[in-house]
């Protein structure tokens, strides 16, 4: 792997960690709400880059934490989404 591989990984792993933290800081303060696009965005965006960091150096595990983790948020925006198609808020 070159240089710029390995940094923009690094850099992919650290927003990952941020968007994980931000999000459940923000949930705590009461900025985001439980069930809000914001809160389950964060927390996809940090499974997404923790999965292509994780993958490059072998993790197993954070891998799979973080596909079953990336599959909740898209499943809970997926089930607003179609609740909110059929006006059911």
């Amino acid at each position: 792997m070159d240089m710029n591989t390995a940094l923009i990984l690094e850099t992919m792993g650290w927003l990952g960690v941020v968007a994980y933290v931000l999000a459940y800081l923000l949930l705590t303060i009461g900025v985001l709400k439980p069930n809000g696009y914001p809160f389950h965005i964060l927390n996809m965006v940090g499974a997404a880059n923790l999965i292509a960091y994780s993958l490059e150096y072998g993790d197993k595990p954070n891998v799979a934490v973080n596909v079953i983790w990336l599959m909740i948020g898209i499943g809970a925006v997926a089930r607003r989404l179609k609740r909110k198609s059929s006006g059911h808020l």
